[in-house]
């Protein structure tokens, strides 16, 4: 792995802005956004940066098929078909459940691309991933290999804002927690959980330990107050953050991940020069009902 190279898929560094509105709404020194919404690729996103490690490692291996799973409305899934589309590759996504009455949302934009579903129904995501004809793309596309992706964002982060004091972003599979945390430390990162892992704070120890980076995981900044009833859950919380988002600056956040984030930062706001990691997600926005 040490002479891999990403795959170029994205359009780098993503813009960092100031947001006056939001920062002073939330009582903020300080606020700026990472526009990690605009990486490029099949409507943006964070898992581009994790991709371009996810594929080069595919290609290496030969793979004539991608395979990922996720939730109905995953943008890993969306975004995983979409860099298949870009390689020339076919791509099988194994999502949750049922399929739905309509396809929107993520769903469609999965369908656009040309990416074979497989409804899992019940079972493990991973068996039924397995049994497929392909190379599997890991759960949320994290690994120790694809968290480079965000160690190269903490080090453009770095370029742009050097005094920087603290990242908030959203905590779904670790990686992208993890790839900050090896390059800015735990106490310049806070992850808001969303409910996707049983042990958010283990995984994201496990992945910095794999990486060579070890951290202390009571060390790791996680806040687990804003999963609620569960992670495909929308909170009252969540709710009012996408619209003060929406309103003090134009900011579309999804429901799922940076609405929780934002939710998270507006309960526990930190001092100094804040940075807030948009991990993109807007599809999900259209494929989530209870918005309405």
């Amino acid at each position: 792995m040490a002479s891999l190279a990403p795959v170029p898929l994205g359009t780098w560094p993503t813009p960092l802005e100031p947001a006056p509105r939001l920062s002073d709404a939330l009582g903020l020194d300080e606020l700026w956004i990472k526009r990690d919404d605009l990486t490029g690729l099949g409507g943006g996103g964070n898992k581009v940066r994790k991709l371009q490690w996810l594929c080069a490692q595919a290609l290496d291996a030969g793979a004539t098929r991608l395979v990922t799973t996720g939730a109905a409305q995953s943008n890993h899934a969306r975004l995983t078909a979409a860099a298949a589309a870009r390689l020339g590759l076919p791509c099988t996504l194994v999502l949750r459940g049922d399929p739905p009455a309509t396809h929107r949302g993520n769903l469609l934009l999965d369908e656009l691309s040309g990416a074979a579903i497989v409804w899992a129904g019940a079972a493990p995501l991973d068996e039924v991933a397995a049994a497929q004809d392909g190379y599997v793309i890991p759960f949320g596309g994290t690994s120790p290999v694809s968290a480079r992706g965000y160690q190269g964002c903490a080090r453009e982060l770095l370029a742009q804002l050097p005094d920087l004091s603290t990242v908030v972003v959203a905590l779904g599979s670790g990686g992208t927690m993890a790839g900050l945390v090896a390059e800015l430390g735990p106490h310049r990162v806070q992850g808001v959980d969303v409910g996707a892992l049983p042990d958010p704070r283990a995984t994201v120890a496990a992945l910095l330990t794999d990486m060579g980076t070890p951290a202390d995981p009571a060390a790791l900044q996680i806040d687990e107050t804003q999963v609620g009833a569960g992670y495909a859950t929308l909170t009252d919380s969540v709710r009012s953050a996408l619209v003060l988002a929406a309103r003090t600056e134009g900011l579309f956040l999804d429901p799922t991940y940076t609405g929780r984030a934002l939710a998270g930062l507006r309960a526990n706001p930190p001092d100094g020069k804040v940075v807030f990691l948009h991990t993109g997600g807007l599809p999900g926005l259209f494929g989530h009902p209870d918005l309405t």
